[in-house]
């Protein structure tokens, strides 16, 4: 990979200087975070902890190393693809670095399911989009819902002793990945929504509003196919039910509180004046708002 030096790339605002959204100073500080903050370690290198047969069998029988593995290489695609139409050369080494990163992701998964003996269905060919900013959004969206599902579980499996603490220690990088990509995707939204031109701003709202449709629909669809003999809807849906899988049985109010202090704790490292993801945790937010009021009626 080539990326710009950084002795000749732009620094980052200093430290109080106001960033507008939109701004080039804004664009500089989401960029040149994404590149400052990458974490260069090697999946070859990746020393796989030696697991006992009853933490082993629970690890294999996770419904998800087959979507977790094709997801990540159709997201390396699909960033990979949008990065190369883009002419400016900080940002495009920022969606470069996103791009490289995603498919580090899937030759992490790829070394731990064949380390630890999980078979996987033959994976698909990850084809070009014809349309790189929507499969890009398409990406991006995607995962500010995973993410902060993910981030809740994470913390769940960690605590409940799901996962020892090796192999918590060795999927923290990829967990932090993901807290900088969903990061560095909202800050593009923001800055794109201001710098494209006028006639574009209608074609890319509705796009905005197709994902989000999609992605919804996409997930009633999980929930609905979910069934003991249905694996495929159990590895789509685990975000959405993976408390369960993880052998904890928690109430939906006190998961949502875990997947919003995690969501916060995590992104909280970053520069405070990069936005962070809204839709989810505001929509959250509010379905516990009506869980609480609903709760307060029927005393």
């Amino acid at each position: 990979m080539n990326f710009i030096s950084k002795s000749l790339a732009p620094a980052s605002p200093a430290p109080g200087t106001p960033v507008p959204l939109g701004s080039t100073a804004h664009k500089i500080l989401f960029c040149r975070t994404m590149l400052d903050t990458h974490d260069p370690y090697r999946p070859a290198l990746i020393d796989w902890p030696v697991l006992d047969d009853e933490t082993r069998n629970r690890i294999v029988s996770l419904p998800i190393w087959d979507i977790a593995v094709a997801t990540e290489g159709r997201a390396g695609m699909n960033v990979k693809t949008y990065g190369e139409q883009i002419s400016d050369p900080l940002l495009r080494d920022a969606i470069d670095m996103n791009a490289f990163e995603e498919s580090r992701h899937k030759i992490v998964l790829a070394d731990m399911v064949t380390f630890y003996g999980i078979e996987l269905q033959p994976e698909e060919d990850y084809k070009r989009p014809r349309d790189p900013e929507f499969a890009f959004m398409r990406t991006g969206f995607s995962e500010c819902i995973d993410s902060f599902f993910g981030f809740g579980l994470f913390k769940i499996a960690k605590d409940s002793g799901f996962f020892p603490p090796e192999l918590v220690d060795t999927f923290e990088p990829v967990m932090r990945e993901e807290g900088r990509h969903i990061l560095f995707f909202v800050n593009w939204v923001a800055w794109w929504r201001r710098n494209m031109p006028w006639w574009r701003r209608p074609y890319f709202e509705l796009k905005v509003w197709v994902v989000w449709l999609f992605l919804i629909w996409e997930r009633i669809d999980m929930a609905k196919g979910m069934g003991e003999n249905n694996t495929k809807a159990q590895e789509n849906n685990f975000t959405l039910n993976g408390s369960k899988e993880l052998g904890v049985e928690i109430e939906f109010p006190e998961l949502a509180a875990i997947c919003l202090s995690e969501n916060d704790r995590r992104l909280s490292v970053y520069d405070q004046r990069l936005i962070r993801p809204k839709f989810v945790p505001g929509a959250i937010r509010l379905v516990l708002r009506l869980m609480g009021k609903k709760a307060l009626a029927a005393r």
